[in-house]
C-alpha cells in the first residue's frame, strides 16, 4: 500500500464514520474531506472545485428548479387529486398513491413527490381510519423507489452516469436506468401495496382528524386576570392532569426555572411551558386562562379567544375545516390554526423562529412546537429547528400558504388543491417533456436540455425568478461537487483497485455474479446509514475497478450501485424522504426495517437477475 492509498483510505474512513454518526450536516463533512485531500496534496488546489462543473451537478441543479415550477403551478396536485381515491377498498387506495408516487418521483425530485402527496395521504389515512404512519411510510419508500427509474429521477443516478461518462464510455440517458429500475419499482410498489403497509407499526390513533405529531411544547403567558396568577405549580399541576398535561418550565423575569418545586408560586407576566396534546391545547389555556405567547391581540384573555367546543366566541365564529384545520376571526380578519412539518432542505433547519420575525414578515404567529419523541424546556421561539418538527402556526392561510413555500414547510392537513393559473401549468408540462425528450433521444445532453427548460420556465415566469435559487438544496450541489473530485483521488491513486482486489479475492471468491451482488448489498447497507449521494460516489470507483479486474461488463456494476443507493429503507437516516416522515407519522427509529427489511430483499432478489438480463457480465 503506498503512502497516497493509505491517506485517501484514512480520509474515507473518517469521512464515512463522520457521514453516520457525526455532528456535522452531509455537505459539510464532504467538503472536509476534498479540504483534507488538498492539504495532503492529494487534489491539486486548482482541481480542487472542478466536479461543480460536472455536467452531473449542472443536471441536479436544473431538476430541482423544474420540480418546484411543477410543484408551483398545481399540475401535480390537480393529477393526485384525480387518481387517488381517498375512500374504499384500503389495497386499491394504497396501490394507487404508491403508484402515483412512484411515477411523480421518476421526474422531480423523491422529497417534492412526497411533500405533494403528504396532504392526500393525511386525508385517505383518516377517510380509510388508519394510522397516519400506515400510509406515509409505504408512501416514502414508493416515492424513494420510483427514482430509480430514469436518469434525473435521484442524485445517484446522475452521480453513476457521471462515473461513466469520466470511465470514457459515455453518460448514460434518460431512459437507460428504466429497465431494470421500473421493473424492480413495480415489483417494490405491488409488495408496499399489496403486502408491506400491514407490516407497519400503527403509531397513533387511527381515524385522527390530524397527523400524530405528538405533544406539543407551548408557551402559555400568565395575565392579570389569569386564573393561574398566584397559585402554586402543584395546585396548576392538578388542574391540567384532567387533560393530560404538564407544567414542564417557567420563565420568571426571563430566567427559566425548574418546574420540580411544587411550591413555587406563579405571578402575573409568568411564561409557563406547557406539554399537551393538540386536541387538549385550548381546553388547558382557557381553563387557566392562559394566553398563547404568539398570538396577536395582547389585549384577549385565551378564555376567550379559543372557546370549548359548542360554545360561542367573542372573538368570531370557530369552524373546523378538512383535516381538523381550525379558523378564528381576529379584528374581522380570517385566521387560521395550521400544523406544518419542516422538510429535510427547508432553510429553517438549525434556526430558530424568533429571528426569523414572523410577524412583521409575513403576519404570522408560531404557537407551539412538537418535536416526537424529544422533550426540551428551553423557550419554544429560541429552540433550533430540526427536519420533521411540526409547527402550530396561526396566520391568515394566505400567509400560512406563502410561508410553507418559502421555507420549504408541507401542511399536515389536506388543503383545497387547485391549479393557480392553468396556462403555467400547461407550459410547465409542455416545457418538462420536450426536454426529457430532448435528453432521451439524444439530440442534446441531458445538462443542456434541461439548462434550457430552466431558461424557458424562467423567461415565462413559471417560477418566480426571486425563487429560482430558493429551489436549489445547495447541500446537494455542494456535496455532488466535492464528492467528484475526491472519488477520482480514489482511482488515481488505487485505492478503489485496492478494495476490489480484498473484495474479489476473501468475499466473491472470483465469481462475477457474487461480486455484483456483494456491490449491491453493500451499496444498499451504506445507503441505510449514509447520504446516498454520498453512497454512490464511493462504491462507483469500487465498482468499476471491481468489473475491470473481473474483465466483465462494467454497466452491470454500476447499474448494481443505483440500484442500491436508492434503496435505503431500514432507518430514519438513509433518506430525507423517511426522516421526513419520522414526526408526522409518529415513528420510532427501529419501526422502519419491519416493512424496509423484507422490501430489501425483495430488491436484491428481483434486481440481480434483471442486472444481469438487461446488462449481461
Amino acid at each position: 500500500m503506498t503512502l497516497d492509498q493509505l491517506l485517501i483510505l484514512s480520509i474515507l474512513a473518517v469521512t464515512v464514520a463522520l457521514f453516520i454518526r457525526g455532528p456535522w450536516r452531509h455537505d459539510m463533512v464532504a467538503l472536509a474531506a476534498l479540504l483534507a485531500c488538498v492539504f495532503t496534496g492529494l487534489i491539486p488546489p486548482q482541481k480542487a472545485f472542478s466536479g461543480f462543473g460536472h455536467p452531473a451537478v449542472v443536471t441536479v441543479a436544473c431538476a430541482l428548479i423544474l420540480s418546484r415550477g411543477l410543484q408551483n403551478t398545481g399540475a401535480m396536485d390537480a393529477l393526485a387529486q384525480r387518481v387517488v381515491p381517498r375512500s374504499g377498498n384500503t389495497t386499491v387506495a394504497m396501490l394507487l398513491l404508491t403508484s402515483l408516487g412512484a411515477f411523480l418521483s421518476g421526474f422531480m425530485s423523491n422529497v417534492g413527490a412526497l411533500a405533494l402527496l403528504m396532504p392526500v395521504a393525511a386525508e385517505m389515512a383518516e377517510k380509510q381510519k388508519l394510522a397516519p404512519g400506515k400510509i406515509l411510510m409505504p408512501l416514502s419508500f414508493a416515492t424513494i423507489l420510483g427514482g430509480m427509474t430514469t436518469l434525473i429521477g435521484t442524485p445517484p443516478n446522475l452521480m453513476v452516469a457521471g462515473f461513466r461518462a469520466n470511465a470514457g464510455a459515455g453518460s448514460y440517458g434518460m431512459f437507460d436506468f428504466t429497465p431494470v429500475g421500473l421493473v424492480v419499482a413495480l415489483v417494490g410498489v405491488a409488495f408496499i401495496g399489496l403486502v408491506g403497509w400491514r407490516l407497519v407499526p400503527a403509531r397513533g390513533q387511527a381515524g385522527a382528524t390530524s397527523f400524530d405529531t405528538g405533544t406539543y411544547l407551548t408557551e402559555a403567558l400568565v395575565g392579570r386576570k389569569s386564573a393561574a396568577a398566584g397559585r402554586t405549580l402543584g395546585e396548576i399541576g392538578r388542574m391540567l392532569g384532567a387533560e393530560d398535561a404538564q407544567v414542564v418550565g417557567i420563565v420568571h423575569n426571563d430566567a427559566r426555572i425548574s418546574p420540580a418545586a411544587p411550591w413555587h408560586r406563579v405571578l402575573s407576566g409568568d411564561i409557563l411551558l406547557i406539554e399537551a396534546e393538540p386536541e387538549s391545547l385550548a381546553t388547558c389555556l382557557s381553563s387557566l386562562g392562559l394566553k398563547m405567547t404568539g398570538e396577536p391581540d395582547s389585549e384577549r384573555e385565551v378564555g376567550d379567544n379559543q372557546p370549548r367546543q359548542g360554545e360561542s366566541s367573542p372573538a368570531g365564529n370557530v369552524r373546523e375545516k378538512g383535516g381538523g384545520k381550525r379558523k378564528y376571526a381576529y379584528h374581522n380578519e380570517e385566521m387560521q390554526l395550521c400544523e406544518l412539518v419542516v422538510m429535510p432542505d427547508s432553510p429553517l433547519v438549525g434556526r430558530a423562529i424568533q429571528f426569523l420575525h414572523l410577524p412583521a414578515r409575513y403576519q404570522m404567529h408560531l404557537l407551539a412546537l412538537s418535536r416526537r419523541g424529544r422533550r426540551s424546556v428551553r423557550r419554544v421561539h429560541s429552540t433550533p429547528l430540526l427536519a420533521g418538527d411540526a409547527l402550530l402556526m396561526l396566520g391568515a392561510e394566505d400567509n400560512l400558504i406563502s410561508f410553507a413555500r418559502e421555507q420549504s414547510c408541507v401542511p399536515l392537513a389536506q388543503r383545497d388543491i387547485s391549479i393557480p393559473n392553468k396556462e403555467k401549468a400547461a407550459i410547465a408540462l409542455i416545457a418538462m417533456a420536450l426536454a426529457v425528450a430532448g435528453a432521451a433521444f439524444g439530440l442534446i445532453p441531458a445538462a443542456i436540455s434541461f439548462a434550457t427548460c430552466v431558461l424557458a420556465f424562467m423567461a415565462l415566469k413559471v417560477v418566480p425568478l426571486r425563487n429560482i435559487y430558493g429551489a436549489l438544496d445547495g447541500s446537494v450541489i455542494v456535496l455532488l461537487g466535492t464528492l467528484i473530485a475526491v472519488a477520482e483521488v480514489m482511482e488515481s491513486t488505487g485505492a478503489a483497485d485496492l478494495i476490489a482486489e480484498v473484495l474479489l479475492n476473501n468475499l466473491a471468491q472470483g465469481s462475477a455474479v457474487l461480486a455484483l451482488a456483494l456491490i449491491l448489498i453493500i451499496t444498499m447497507t451504506l445507503s441505510d446509514f449514509m447520504n446516498n449521494v454520498a453512497t454512490a460516489a464511493m462504491m462507483c470507483s469500487i465498482a468499476l475497478s471491481t468489473a475491470e479486474q473481473l474483465l466483465v461488463n462494467p454497466d452491470s456494476f454500476l447499474m448494481a450501485v443505483a440500484i442500491g443507493a436508492s434503496c435505503a429503507f431500514l432507518t430514519p437516516v438513509g433518506h430525507q424522504n423517511n426522516t421526513l416522515i419520522l414526526g408526522p407519522g409518529g415513528f420510532d427509529f427501529g419501526d422502519y426495517w419491519r416493512m424496509g427489511l423484507p422490501l430489501e430483499i425483495l430488491v436484491v432478489a428481483v434486481g440481480i437477475p434483471m442486472l444481469l438480463w438487461i446488462w449481461p457480465l
